[in-house]
């Protein structure tokens, strides 16, 4: 499986052992704040699973992420299949999701530039990125990385009355 470096970290395939870091970093409210809650342990054992099965299935998925400094698990990096209808679905994102004691640094922005890199090399020729309208740090990272902003749509699986309803979205294409 690809492994790609950056100058501060190495996105690798899942391991075992990341597992209780994913669940303690999914029942982070600083890390979800984002999203209508935190996930129980099943909850990020299935969307582990899902992950996997992305990998084994695609070649590619969402990465898990380590510093290199010292071999921390902070959360991950990569490439998801899109699991819900709407009008850009089918289609590919790129997303992350890190540790809160690690937002800010601009870690995503840079593993998120190579994740770009390996889409292109793959044959992906267009990726999405999305996030509620509030989310102004992931917003940030997908202008840094070059994606462009092609609208706003109601994510169809949060309630009408959601205040995270609203999503910003955008593209790129490779």
């Amino acid at each position: 499986m690809t492994l790609i470096e950056t100058d501060r970290m190495i996105l690798r395939p899942w391991k075992a052992e990341d597992l209780p870091l994913f669940a303690k970093m999914n029942k982070d409210a600083r890390v979800m704040r984002y999203f209508p809650s935190t996930l129980s342990d099943a909850q990020t054992e299935s969307f582990y699973n899902r992950i996997q099965s992305e990998f084994e299935r695609n070649g590619w998925g969402l990465y898990a992420v380590e510093l290199k400094s010292n071999g921390t698990f902070i959360g991950y990096v990569g490439l998801h299949e899109i699991g819900f209808d709407a009008d850009f679905t089918p289609g590919i994102e790129i997303g992350w999701r890190l540790d809160a004691d690690y937002h800010n640094q601009g870690l995503a922005t840079e593993a998120a530039k190579e994740v770009l890199k390996l889409a292109k090399k793959k044959g992906l020729q267009r990726l999405y990125s999305f996030t509620a309208k509030q989310n102004s740090p992931s917003e940030r990272v997908m202008q840094k990385i070059g994606m462009k902003k092609v609208g706003e749509f109601e994510h169809p699986n949060l309630s009408l009355d959601s205040p995270l309803r609203t999503h910003v979205l955008y593209q790129i294409d490779l």
